[in-house]
């Protein structure tokens, strides 16, 4: 089996599978934050007023996630 190199990609691809990285990275950080958030709440981890903002922050990289890179397949 041969694998792609990626400098052999076509331009149009490259472009898909790094938005589609991008996005799959924003959507764990996001996915961490809020667990982050959760942990604190239950007393798993020692909340200094970080719930509310690891939220904040959730849904800000969702947002510009959003905003920023759209569906998959729509470079």
């Amino acid at each position: 089996m041969r694998t792609a190199s990626w400098n052999t990609l076509p331009e149009e691809l490259q472009l898909v599978l790094s938005r589609e990285a991008l996005r799959r990275a924003a959507e764990t950080l996001a996915e961490h934050a809020d667990m982050l958030a959760e942990e604190m709440e239950r007393g798993t981890l020692t909340d200094r007023g970080g719930p509310d903002a690891l939220r904040l922050f959730a849904a800000v990289v969702r947002a510009t996630n959003d905003d920023a890179f759209g569906p998959v397949g729509h470079a």
